[in-house]
């Protein structure tokens, strides 16, 4: 089948943080079945931060991550099964693991000033017969050049594709047009972009990928995922299939999957509300959200001053534990007051 872009549908992985990690193997069964039958490319599955994720710190997952790696693998008979690793949080046994279980595709994320870190796990990824996909997060925290130097080094290692990825949802069109631009005319490898809706901005943002030569788009369908969702796959199928841009999905098998399946897990609409608009516009960390409003609620102090600290002091993935520290240091301050 003739494709233009290549869809990565990663409402079973970014989608987890939506509903707090608590996916069942039927919910993972019938989602990529149906994403299957509708001829998306690739899924990703795995717990919202990756292999390894589940744990206090990040939330712990209603059920083994592998297992639901191996449901999915069960049921998709065209589509491959992708998983996230951040280095550090999920390891090469992690990796191993997941393969073992039927994963075609590992996608190796790093901040986007850290892409070293990622040397041994795509030359592993590699070893075992994996797709190797170097993920550049948080891509509006350095500038076009600094890109281009980390995402060389994740070339040089030997991944197959290397994503920009607006972990905050904050780029703007323009941002995106020239970080994609000049990656593109640069390396040799595939340019895929992962958006987030925090500025209602994804499915613009992709667009604006695709016209300066990414065809790896990252979508989720029903928008579901972290802060106020990814590109809506469904939408995005739609505005491209208008413009002949030809991805192989079904268009209306996509609708039926996203009203008739997703809708149903949604513990509340994904939409952008007051927090996930600030991670746009603060530039915070989208998976962030969730653990800022518990860490709120906790100490009774404001989400929304929260995420304003977080971007003031360019807390980065990985360091969770300052959103604890925040919340703790103004009830103290209220206190006092």
């Amino acid at each position: 089948m003739k494709r233009d872009v290549w869809i990565t549908e990663v409402a079973l992985r970014d989608g987890s943080h939506a509903i707090s990690h608590q996916f069942t193997i039927d919910q993972v069964k019938s989602v990529a079945k149906a994403l299957d039958d509708a001829n998306v490319p690739v899924i990703e599955v795995s717990h919202g931060d990756g292999l390894g994720g589940s744990s206090l710190q990040y939330g712990l997952s209603l059920t083994n991550e592998m297992d639901l790696i191996s449901a999915a693998t069960e049921v998709v008979t065209k589509a491959k099964i992708a998983v996230l690793l951040l280095p550090g949080i999920g390891t090469v046994q992690h990796l191993k693991e997941a393969a073992s279980r039927g994963a075609k595709i590992a996608r190796i994320a790093t901040h986007v000033t850290e892409a070293d870190v990622s040397k041994q796990h795509i030359s592993f990824a590699k070893e075992l017969g994996l797709e190797a996909v170097g993920f550049l997060m948080m891509s509006h925290m350095a500038p076009t050049e600094k890109l281009l130097e980390q995402a060389s080094l994740m070339e040089s290692y030997g991944a197959d594709v290397v994503y920009v990825v607006d972990s905050a949802g904050a780029l703007l069109p323009h941002q995106v047009k020239e970080r994609v631009h000049c990656l593109r005319n640069s390396l040799d490898v595939p340019i895929g972009f992962h958006a987030h809706n925090n500025l209602s901005l994804a499915v613009a943002n992709s667009l604006v990928a695709i016209e300066q030569g990414a065809t790896r788009i990252d979508g989720s369908i029903r928008c579901l995922g972290a802060g106020a969702g990814n590109t809506q796959t469904e939408v995005l199928v739609s505005v491209l299939d208008r413009l002949n841009i030809q991805t192989g999905i079904d268009v209306y098998k996509m609708m039926d999957v996203a009203e008739e399946i997703v809708a149903p897990i949604l513990q509340k609409p994904q939409e952008i509300t007051r927090e996930g608009l600030l991670l746009g516009y603060a530039g915070v960390y989208s998976s962030f959200l969730v653990h800022a409003n518990k860490a709120a609620k906790q100490f009774k102090v404001d989400a929304k001053d929260i995420l304003i600290e977080l971007g003031k002091r360019k807390v980065v993935g990985g360091q969770e534990d300052m959103i604890v520290d925040i919340a703790a240091e103004m009830a103290k301050k209220t206190v006092k007051a």
